[in-house]
């Protein structure tokens, strides 16, 4: 009975796993990005609901040798860019093993919160991580619709 339980358990938590996300690569120059996962978000455009927090994993291989690393987020709305605040902006504080290494692999985690006075709109939102040197480790899009 615990067996059949666990199995259940499993097939059902599978549903909820993160599916890659099909995304714009916007200038990745000093990483190559290899997967982008957002949760939950099974389709594009990923609906964001005010108030709530979305978990972004982002697997990517690095092509220099960086000390620390820097995230930034932005909704570009319109062609203009509109800074969204990280909680944690330090990559190295969010997954990465620093020093950064040329020819390793990384995963990126972090939360984008959706604050309740957020206007309901569509958006591209644009995520970039940079190196100790301002370079691009990378930089990708994908559409959103924040939702009440």
């Amino acid at each position: 009975m615990l067996a059949v339980t666990l199995l259940l358990l499993l097939a059902v938590g599978s549903g909820v796993l993160a599916e890659p996300v099909k995304f714009l690569d916007c200038g990745s120059k000093d990483g190559s990005i290899l997967e982008v996962n957002i949760t939950p978000c099974p389709k594009l455009p990923c609906l964001l609901h005010k108030g709530g927090s979305y978990s972004v994993n982002v697997t990517f291989s690095s092509k220099i040798e960086s000390q620390g690393s820097k995230a930034k987020v932005f909704g570009e709305i319109m062609l203009v860019d509109v800074p969204f605040p990280l909680d944690e902006p330090d990559g190295c504080k969010s997954g990465i093993k620093c020093p950064i290494l040329s020819g390793h692999s990384y995963n990126y985690l972090n939360k984008l919160p959706i604050k309740s006075d957020y206007p309901s709109i569509k958006l591209v939102v644009k995520w970039q991580l940079f190196d100790d040197q301002e370079g691009l480790l990378f930089c990708w899009k994908i559409p959103v619709e924040i939702t009440s």
